[in-house]
């Protein structure tokens, strides 16, 4: 089995999990596409091999080009923190499973979906606009940058929330 997760950074198992399957935080000012895609190789549970191919759509990509390079790549499952309907629905063309709401490390992300505590996908805030069906209401997000913070701020908070639980539970014990 082939995982990819979409990453901030070129770590391997410690690459910061993206809050966005085609998006990824601010840097510099500038909001910029996923930069990496790490893809782990999987025998059973069992790590065989970890890579880090770079996005070849950092800088801009038309619909369908992400999932489709994904897709190309072998992977059989995609994790991340958020992505848009639009990108849900072509991954499912493709028969590539979908799961959302990863955070912390790559590692971190395998461990829950391999341990069943990460399933599932829902699209990012549940947006028409963010579903890039229409353009003039996509072109709207793309540029609003209050949207966009406001978005990654509501992940943040969704997973300080799980970490606080998490951390909670294990001062409990």
């Amino acid at each position: 089995m082939r995982i990819a997760v979409s990453a901030d950074d070129n770590n391997g198992l410690d690459s910061v999990v993206s809050p966005h399957f085609g998006r990824c935080p601010y840097r510099l000012g500038r909001y910029k596409t996923c930069p990496y895609y790490v893809l782990v190789d999987l025998d059973s549970r069992e790590v065989k091999q970890v890579n880090a191919v770079a996005n070849p759509y950092y800088d801009h990509h038309q619909q369908g080009q992400v999932p489709g390079f994904i897709r190309s790549q072998g992977a059989d499952v995609m994790l991340t923190g958020g992505m848009g309907r639009r990108a849900l629905g072509l991954f499912e063309q493709y028969g590539v499973e979908t799961v959302t709401g990863a955070s912390g490390t790559v590692r971190h992300a395998l461990e829950g979906y391999l341990g069943g505590k990460l399933r599932g996908a829902e699209p990012c805030r549940k947006s028409t606009g963010h579903s890039h069906e229409d353009e003039s209401v996509a072109g709207e997000y793309e540029q609003g940058e209050v949207g966009r913070l406001r978005e990654e701020a509501e992940m943040l908070q969704q997973q300080l929330t799980k970490v606080m639980e998490r951390l909670d539970r294990l001062t409990a014990s």
